[in-house]
């Protein structure tokens, strides 16, 4: 049950990103969420929580990366 619910999110990710890829509009696309919501983007302009933000996206990403690197004994 979990596999085929894994698989249809990810389908709907593909679909979703797919749409917005062919859209061409800014603000669409998952990496330009990712960036504004994390304060990343070139034209951020820096605010009292931008420092937190892009410190809890690179601890996420580090986090996730040695997950899956060392498959799951972290």
């Amino acid at each position: 049950m979990f596999t085929a619910a894994w698989v249809a999110w990810i389908a709907s990710f593909v679909v979703i990103e797919g749409v917005a890829l062919a859209r061409r509009q800014p603000g669409d696309t998952l990496s330009e969420h990712v960036w504004k919501w994390f304060h990343t983007a070139k034209d951020t302009v820096p605010d009292g929580t931008t420092r937190l933000r892009r410190a809890v996206l690179a601890c996420g990403m580090a986090w996730l990366s040695i997950h899956f690197l060392t498959g799951g004994t972290f």
